[in-house]
């Protein structure tokens, strides 16, 4: 599997009764598409997978592949307890998604043995090709992945924790069991302000939040970096990335609560977050709707 360009992470619309609201998620995904992403990845972090039951998870799965009509790819969060993340993976590829992110197995961390264990289930699970994530308590070792590697549905590795030593030793021993066409991916938070380091060791790939709200920004930055424009990429980080990532750090959560906001702020109703996320405060939207406008002015 070969993926390329800005890859898009819908956010889940959730109604007034807060349930999730598929007519909302369908033009969410649809008018990011309009943008040119590389894939779409649906019920994943920005996508408040930790929030959803099975029969939600399958709906979301199930409105991103018919909005995407076979456009991209689309990938589908699994994970969490091991019987729910088999649950979800099945429900996803009857849904028609054409890949897995596996999140973490949330509250434990296990040694490279069980992860790998809990990896190789989920897989036996589906036919789909799955791209590891590890964040949190989940960090692999560079052995476990070149292991996961030789599995013929494990196709790519996703790193939300920042740790560019590891990641480094894990890229070069995959590598070495796989070749070029295993997968990589830059899962920090504003992935943005790291990707020309992640870049330079190897890590071509990342999600970037900012599509859901600010494509052409996101666009922009990915455009500037592909080219090696340094000028306009430390322009868009200094003048936007920079400062929303102040933003986000304000408050734990704000990863996703900040990203939904901004949908809604942009017009379209994508309702709250779900605890034990919780939405900005009347001050951080404030700064939130200036950086709009930054990034308006960035167009």
């Amino acid at each position: 599997m070969k993926l390329d360009g800005v890859l898009f992470f819908p956010v889940t619309p959730f109604d007034g009764s807060g349930a999730v609201d598929a007519g909302v998620l369908a033009l969410h995904v649809k008018g990011g598409l309009e943008h040119g992403p590389g894939a779409v990845f649906a019920a994943c972090g920005t996508g408040e997978f930790h929030a959803l039951d099975a029969d939600e998870h399958e709906l979301v799965v199930s409105t991103a592949v018919e909005a995407v009509n076979a456009a991209v790819p689309v990938f589908a969060g699994t994970g969490g307890p091991l019987p729910h993340a088999i649950a979800c993976a099945r429900r996803a590829e009857g849904a028609g998604a054409d890949g897995l992110l596996v999140l973490p197995p949330y509250l434990v961390a296990g040694p490279g043995d069980g992860l790998v264990a809990y990896v190789e289930a989920v897989a036996a699970a589906t036919g789909l090709p799955l791209v590891l994530y590890q964040r949190g308590g989940v960090r692999f070792t560079p052995e476990s992945v070149a292991r996961l590697a030789r599995h013929p549905r494990v196709v790519g590795f996703k790193d939300g924790l920042g740790d560019l030593d590891l990641m480094q030793r894990i890229v070069l021993a995959v590598r070495a069991e796989a070749g070029e066409g295993f997968l990589f991916f830059n899962g920090m938070p504003t992935a943005e302000q790291t990707q020309a380091a992640y870049r330079a060791i190897g890590v071509p790939l990342y999600s970037s939040a900012v599509f859901c709200f600010a494509p052409h920004v996101s666009l922009a930055f990915h455009h500037a970096l592909a080219t090696g424009d340094d000028a306009q990429r430390e322009r868009l980080l200094v003048e936007f990335f920079t400062p929303l990532v102040r933003l986000r750090d304000q408050v734990p959560g704000y990863a996703v609560s900040l990203v939904k906001a901004a949908v809604r702020l942009r017009g379209l109703d994508a309702g709250a977050v779900r605890p034990p996320l919780t939405d900005p405060s009347p001050a951080h939207l404030d700064q939130l709707r200036q950086l709009l406008a930054v990034a308006d002015g960035l167009a």
